[in-house]
Order: C-alpha cells, then structure tokens, then sequence
C-alpha cells in the first residue's frame, strides 16, 4: 500500500508519474532503512514519507538516514537520496519531476529541488458518480469530493454538485 500513488489509490490507474511516486518510496526506504509504513515504530515515525519530510522541513533531514549505517555514509549523496526521494513522492503528480530529471539530480548533474518545509496535502475532485435529474429535467453532475489526509494516511469522500477541481495545501 505504501508504494501507491495517492491518485492510483481513487482512481485505479497507473502512469508514468505514479512509478516515479513508487521510485522515490523505494529511494527513501533505502537510505532510512525503513518501509512506507511501519506499525512497529512511535506514530509520528509510521508513515516514512510524513516523517522524513517533516525532518527535512526542521532541517534535520540526515536524522532518518538508517541507524545501521552509523557513519559510513556520504552525507551529501545521502541527503541528495532522500530529497530526490521526496520530491518523487510529492503527493501532486504535477510536482514530480520526470524520472530523467530526478537521475540529473542523483547524479549531480542537476540542481537539488527545493521544497516545500510541510508535506503538501492533495485534495481533488476527480470522478463522476451519477446523472441525477432535478424538476425542471435539467441533468446535473454530481462529484464526489476525495481528500488525502496526510494523518491518517486515507482518503474520505462526500457528495458535491460541483465541478471537478484540484487544490493543493499545506499540511499545518
């Protein structure tokens, strides 16, 4: 469940964006030596993904890097890791750099991103649910409204008349 792209989640669907969601999972759980999601571990640390950036918004980022390696690591490769790592698993799919730019920026080639200090939180409006008729034979559609809490790590949904829309906020 922790390699899946928020938006494979609603709607099922993978793509070019969604493996490079998956990409930066997998750059994260190696250099924290860690899964996406781990019951075994103080809640704020359960999700990799949640934990990693808020230490990378306190300027702490190196404090997730895997015990085991004490410090026989690069820390300017490693960190490089782990922000590419977020970056990939942006929760908006139109802030996920293309896989050829995430590898320029592993291989020093490209400028390191910038950030973000809080996991952005998604919310979007993406599938129609049904055709409903009003007095006057006039058809609506109605929406349903999907939310990606970062807390919980789950969606919700409710029933809208509107349109679809995406917005992106700050996680506070």
């Amino acid at each position: 469940m922790g390699y899946l792209a928020p938006e494979c989640v609603v709607t099922g669907k993978a793509s070019k964006e969604s493996d490079v969601y998956s990409f930066g999972i997998v750059a994260l759980e190696i250099a924290c030596g860690r899964k996406p999601l781990n019951s075994k571990v103080p809640e704020p640390q359960m999700r990799l993904v949640e934990w990693v950036w808020d230490l990378y918004g306190m300027g702490r980022l190196l404090e997730a890097v895997d015990a085991k390696l004490g410090s026989d690591f690069d820390e300017q490769e490693t960190k490089r890791l782990m922000i590419v790592g977020l970056w990939c698993a942006h929760p908006d799919h139109n802030f996920r750099p293309k896989i050829k730019e995430a590898i320029h920026v592993l291989n020093f080639e490209a400028p390191m991103p910038t950030l973000p200090p809080k996991l952005p939180v998604l919310s979007f409006f993406p599938l129609p649910l049904s055709t409903t008729t009003n007095s006057s034979n006039i058809s609506q559609n109605q929406y349903s409204s999907y939310t990606y809490n970062t807390d919980s790590s789950k969606f919700t949904s409710s029933s809208t008349g509107s349109s679809p829309s995406i917005s992106l906020l700050n996680k506070e």
